[in-house]
Formats: C-alpha cells, structure tokens, sequence
C-alpha cells in the first residue's frame, strides 16, 4: 500500500493512519485573503470578529538571497482590558493548519483563552494558508500490490523522496529552510510584529517539539507555555518498547471491563496473532480505484501495523482497531477493506508534501537511539512504523539534519504547563516527562484515559489551563475522565 506523507495521525478522524499521517483541509485564510478585520465562522456555525495578520519572512535565513515566504495567520482579539502577552497556537503534525484547527472542537478552547491575551491561530511555514511548495507524485513510489519487505518498502520510500526533494528544488524550494528551528525563528518574528516583549506558547503534540526548541532559542521572549502530549527535541522518533508498554496499559483498562476482558484477554496475542498469519500469506484485497473499478492492494502486515500505528493515539481508534483485528483473526478482512476505502484510492499516485517531510528529517534521530530503535523494532508490536517515514529517512538529507546539539532537551525557568493522557498511543507520559526534565518552573498535569488529543476530554481540563494563565497553582496534578467505552469493539455475544 502506498502512504501519503502529510501530517500525522489526529484520530478524532479515525483511521487516517491509511494515508499514515493525518489529513487536513485548506484554512479558512486563503494566499488571496486581504488582512484586516472579518467574522471568523466556525464549522458548527459560531462566529466572532477576528483579525487575519500576514508577515513575509527568509524561507532559508541562512541564505542571504532566499526567497521570501508569506505566513499568514487569525488574531483573536483579547477579551479582557488587561491583556497579557499574545498567545500563539502552535499546531501539531508537522503539517497542520493552525486556522483550520480554531474552525473545528477546539473552537471554545481558542475563545476562553482570549480572556488572557490575544490567541493567534498561526499556519506554520509550509502549512494550510502559510504553504506555496506543490505537492509531489514520483514516478517511483511503493507498489499497493506488489509483495514487499520493509526494507525493500523504505528503500522505495526512500526513492520517492529523494525524487520530491529534486523536484522541489527545481521548482525553486529550499528544503533547508523547512525546520523545526526555523519555524522557531518565525515565532519570534512574529512577536516583532504584534509590538510585543514576549509571547506565550500553547502547543499540541508537534506543536510542543516547536514550543520546547522555541525555549532553547528565545526564552526570555516566552511569558507562558502550554503543552499538551508533548514530543521531546529527541522524539521524533519514538521508542518500540514503549509503544508495547502502553499496549499494557490499553490491556488495564480493557481488564477492569469484564465484558471487554472476556472478549479481549490478551490483545497483545491477538495482534501478534494476525500480523504473523499475514506475514505468512498477504491477503489480496478488492478496493475501488480512482476510476471507481476494483483494484488489488495487498495487505501485508507492515500495512496493517502502519494503520495500527494511526489508530492508537486516542482511545477510540484503538476500540475500533480491536474489531478489525478480532474479525481480521476469524478470517474476515472485510471491515478492514470498507475501513481502508474510506480513506484510500489504491492506485492513485503517492503524494509527498515538502513541510512535514523536511522537518521531521531535520530533527531527526541521534545515533545512540537510532540502534536502541533498531533493537527494540525487531521484536515489538508495530515495528518501526509509529513514525514513517522516520527513521526509514534517516540519513536521506544530511543538509536538513539539526544535529544532536538541537535535539538536547532546553533548560528553562518559563512556567510550564504540561498535560499528559495515560491512554495516549502517540506520545507516552514516560517520554513526555523526559522531554520536559529541564523545565525548572513545570506545572504536570496527568489525564487519566485521554489519549493524544486531549484539549476537550473533559471541562477539567479548560479550567487547569485558565487557572495556569492566571498565574495560579494547580488544583490537582490528575484529572481523570471515564474509561473508554469498549462496546463498540465487543463481539455480538458480549454486547449488552
């Protein structure tokens, strides 16, 4: 199966893990939008006055005849007459849309936080409004039905990318200036802009990786920081063992359901179960085309644990993973094919985009934890997928790599605040705690059964990052939400 590199998994939209990386829709500031003043509508139908603001910046500051980028953004006005610093809204992926994200549930989240400053949904360079680079097809790009290894597989990724980023070249884009420190830099800028001594950031998942490198280059510009299922400068690639262990804890929560227990006892032998049968012998799946007839697509079990891997960052994609897994197990792939022709068209050219691809081949992988990775690989659950194309890019594009100097976690007395879910597939609380070690001035607030995006589980969780904005201590360091619901999931016989 072919994957399409864009931005990674948000499961509220199920299984976008087919394409490998999340999917995301064009903002709601376009390249022809004027700035100025206009009514900001939500997708539920909710308005407010709102700001659009561009500023041009270096694509590549490093060069002194870079071509010039325009990033564009919404400024919601503050609603308090003591506004305190603007807060920029950092989205994750890499590769999401800062607007598009202010459109959708987050919509009351970016409305409560004016009472503290101006909220800036920002479109990062190379994303939604902020994105001038074409899409990529290669010629040469993995085959949907032809029999692969993972090696043979990555070396073909491999291929296709270094034939996007010749393409982007010749098109005039500067892949060096598509990193995590450049985007950085851009923050900066814009603070510039808006007059003001210093921002507060508020970051999801990438957005926290951006945040964490903003604190190492401009820290005593930062009044506040909020993350939440935070990637550590060193995680972007994540370790396999602990993707097994929150397989563990998937497990506990499934076990304190007895009707989940009983139709799940052990979904680690489960999964093992059907990947090592289609190991064995792949099965041949009809989807429709993009000429709407039938069309062959192979699934192996690499295909189906790159699935897995989107499907685990929040608690329903791993609900539902458990039925195609347990039918997939009694020999029926066919809720599996009607799941993968929702959000795939075998046949259809493989599609790179030139933002999320270089960023996360510029924060990259330091040797020591590229072997740790490798161990680990040969014998967990996913493999190495949780993060495809990385660490399959590794080495790819030495001139985007930052170096191990930027992975190295900041050191930073910038008030903290960080939220973590227990049942996140995506970013682990253990990883999480080592990406913020050096923040000395860290509120941590743990979510029990919140998965990677966690912003609206729970009102708890609005009423934490107000009282956080004011300045004032945490009222608990856990806030917990009821269990996942694991009906959906369950056999007929189970279902009450």
């Amino acid at each position: 199966m072919t994957y399409t590199h864009l931005p990674r998994p948000r499961l509220k939209r199920a299984l976008l893990a087919i394409a490998c990386l999340a999917v995301f829709t064009t903002a709601n500031a376009t390249a022809s939008d004027p700035d100025g003043a206009f009514v900001f509508k939500s997708a539920s139908g909710q308005t407010t006055e709102a700001v659009r603001g561009s500023l041009q910046v270096p694509e590549n500051r490093a060069d002194p005849n870079s071509r010039m980028l325009t990033l564009r953004y919404v400024r919601f006005p503050a609603t308090t007459k003591t506004p305190g610093a603007p807060i920029i809204y950092l989205s994750g992926g890499p590769g999401g849309s800062g607007i598009e994200t202010a459109k959708r549930e987050r919509f009351p989240l970016f409305m409560a936080m004016r009472q503290y400053g101006d909220v800036i949904a920002l479109d990062q360079r190379g994303t939604g409004a902020s994105d001038d680079t074409p899409l990529c097809e290669p010629k040469n790009a993995p085959s949907d039905s032809k029999r692969m290894t993972d090696a043979e597989y990555a070396a073909a990724y491999r291929v296709a990318a270094l034939e996007c980023a010749a393409f982007w070249k010749g098109r005039g884009i500067d892949l060096r200036g598509y990193t995590t420190n450049e985007t950085a830099d851009d923050l900066d800028a814009i603070r510039r802009q808006l007059g003001a001594d210093r921002i507060s950031l508020w970051g999801i998942s990438y957005g926290t990786h951006l945040a964490l490198a903003a604190l190492k280059r401009m820290d005593d510009r930062i009044d506040r920081v909020v993350l939440a299922s935070a990637e550590g400068l060193d995680q972007t690639v994540k370790l396999p063992a602990q993707t097994d262990a929150y397989f563990d804890r998937l497990q506990a929560a499934i076990d304190a359901d007895p009707r989940a227990k009983a139709a799940y006892p052990d979904i680690k032998a489960l999964i093992r179960r059907v990947h090592q049968r289609l190991d064995e012998k792949p099965v041949l799946l009809a989807l429709k085309g993009p000429d709407v007839a039938d069309a062959p697509v192979l699934l192996q079990r690499r295909s189906l644990q790159m699935i897995e891997a989107g499907a685990i960052a929040d608690p329903q994609g791993a609900v539902m993973m458990l039925s195609l897994y347990a039918a997939a197990d009694a020999g029926d792939y066919q809720p599996l094919a009607a799941v993968m022709q929702r959000f795939t068209s075998p046949g259809a050219p493989l599609q790179l985009r030139a933002m999320p691809l270089a960023m996360d081949a510029a924060s990259g992988i330091g040797n020591d934890l590229l072997a740790r990775v490798e161990t680990q690989a040969k014998t967990a659950l996913l493999g190495d997928t949780l993060n495809f194309p990385m660490p399959q890019l590794h080495g790819a594009f030495p001139e985007l790599d930052l170096g191990d100097d930027f992975r190295k976690p900041p050191v930073s007395d910038v008030p903290t605040l960080l939220l973590s879910g227990t049942l996140d597939g995506r970013t682990y609380p253990e990883s999480q705690r080592e990406a913020v070690a050096g923040l000395e001035n860290l509120q941590a607030i743990t979510v029990v059964n919140a998965g990677h995006n966690l912003f609206m589980v729970s009102p708890e969780v609005t009423a934490a990052i107000e009282r956080f904005m004011r300045g004032e201590p945490m009222a608990s360091a856990e806030i917990v939400i009821p269990a996942p619901d694991f009906t959906p999931a369950l056999p007929p016989a189970a279902t009450p």
